[in-house]
């Protein structure tokens, strides 16, 4: 992985000559060229390069207007991607954009965007992918195992249990249920 420093031969490296704007300028497009950031964490990346901080607010503004940087919508893909790729739920993925640094009522609009009947499909899904694993431990330590699944990724316990329940009783009904699949003798 490259350094989050200067680039050889950028305007960033040339030292204290270089305008501090293009510094600012240079390292946040490099930095957004390799992933999506937020403004909080460009404005980390340029106050750890000593960049001053007039510059740095100057280059940052100025991304904002042309649209580089966009903490809004940042925040609603990472959400879509976070939830659909990893099954997180709105705790989570507000956690997360906290700690990025976005601001907390476009956390809060983002996570909103999750319907929660689709949270509880997603919940569903990662119950039955789980499920198979457990199959022949107490039904104690199952529900213990997939609660702490669905804890870890953001899920509430009321949520939790109603699925997990839902989930085991589903399984018991087609365990107990015999099956027409058997050729019964004709008599």
């Amino acid at each position: 992985m490259p350094p989050d420093g200067p680039v050889e031969g950028s305007p960033a490296s040339r030292g204290p000559d270089a305008d501090p704007q293009a510094v600012a300028r240079a390292i946040c497009l490099r930095l957004l060229t390799m992933a999506p950031r937020t403004r909080a964490q460009l404005a980390e990346a340029l106050r750890k390069r000593e960049v001053p901080q007039e510059a740095a607010d100057a280059v940052l503004e100025r991304f904002s207007e042309v649209g580089l940087i966009d903490d809004e919508a940042f925040a609603a893909v990472w959400v879509s991607s976070r939830h659909a790729g990893r099954g997180l739920a709105r705790k989570a993925l507000a956690s997360e954009l906290r700690h990025r640094g976005v601001d907390e009522d476009i956390v809060k609009e983002a996570v909103e965007q999750l319907d929660p009947e689709q949270e509880a499909e997603t919940a569903r899904r990662l119950v039955e992918r789980k499920l198979s694993s457990t199959r022949g431990l107490d039904s104690t330590v199952r529900t213990r195992r997939l609660a702490g699944m669905l804890a870890r990724k953001g899920y509430g316990p009321g949520l939790a249990f109603r699925v997990i329940r839902e989930a085991l009783e589903s399984e018991e009904a087609e365990n107990s249920v015999p099956s027409d699949d058997f050729d019964y003798p004709d008599d």
